[in-house]
């Protein structure tokens, strides 16, 4: 099977800490990756260095699409300081990379992702949400829309029929005209991956997605994991706590500890590793 994802020597430092040491992985297209390890072994920090949220110190990130390779660059850059401020083309610089580069560029190729904490459009409607993700295929320009053209006209019902149907696809086809904020929390969930969908991603990344679900949410959460795959042609990566859901849809798994790969394997073979045991449990 062809890696979709290639992490090579993976580096990241905040300050003098050390939160990624040489991380390397791939991740197989049309596969199930978990990426699993501890509180703070920087599971989501891999996560964001993917998604262009963070500027990897070092190393490389590769993502294939079809036939073309694409080395991604982490633009986002650092965050604002008060030298920016009197220094017009650092604050310019900072700027165009924080509107238009980093998470951006990453998913136009095709990779999103949710988060750990919901980041929803509380305010807007459940379908409205689904619309904001569609902004880079609708048709933006001023004139079409100001005269209310044939190809804005279709542009915008493309986008809703779209957004319609991921809402089917996740069980929310009724909290369509609901505002996100009031959605009971599992619904929040489905509506996140529904809105990471709709960017048309080859590549999602699931960050905690079981966090605050019940068994039931949890059990509907991995029968639809497994549908983005089967019935989507997406691949999925996803860091997650709930071993039960891990070992259920992963076929294989990466374990981190303290910033470095300290596993690799099936579920089963990560299962039974003493490594991974010590890791999770310690040892007396």
């Amino acid at each position: 099977m062809d890696d979709i994802l290639k992490v090579d020597s993976l580096g990241v430092s905040f300050g003098g800490i050390r939160a990624l040491d040489q991380v390397s992985f791939e991740v197989a297209k049309g596969s199930v990756t978990a990426i699993i390890g501890p509180n703070g072994a920087g599971k989501t920090t891999v996560f964001n260095c993917l998604t262009g949220f963070y500027k990897a110190s070092d190393g490389r990130i590769q993502f294939q699409d079809k036939n073309r390779t694409h080395s991604i660059e982490i633009i986002l850059g650092q965050p604002f300081t008060l030298q920016d401020f009197v220094n017009p083309i650092s604050f310019g610089r900072k700027l165009f990379y924080k509107m238009f580069g980093g998470s951006h560029q990453v998913a136009a190729l095709g990779i999103s992702r949710t988060f750990q904490n919901i980041r929803l459009f509380k305010d807007m409607t459940a379908i409205e949400n689904l619309l904001v993700a569609q902004h880079r295929s609708l048709n933006k320009n001023i004139l079409a829309n100001l005269f209310n053209t044939r190809s804005f006209r279709d542009s915008e019902a493309q986008a809703i029929k779209k957004a319609k149907e991921w809402l089917a696809i996740v069980g929310l086809t009724a909290d369509a005209d609901r505002l996100a904020g009031e959605l009971p929390y599992g619904h929040q969930r489905r509506l996140e991956i529904a809105r990471a969908m709709c960017t048309d991603a080859k590549l999602i990344c699931l960050d905690e997605p079981a966090a605050g679900l019940n068994h039931n949410e949890t059990k509907d959460l991995s029968n639809l994991i497994s549908r983005l795959r089967t019935n989507h042609n997406v691949t999925v990566c996803v860091i997650e706590h709930d071993m039960s859901l891990v070992m259920e849809v992963s076929d294989h798994i990466i374990v981190l500890d303290h910033g470095n790969v300290i596993a690799r394997g099936t579920p089963t073979e990560i299962r039974n590793n003493p490594v991974v045991l010590k890791a999770y449990l310690g040892e007396e």
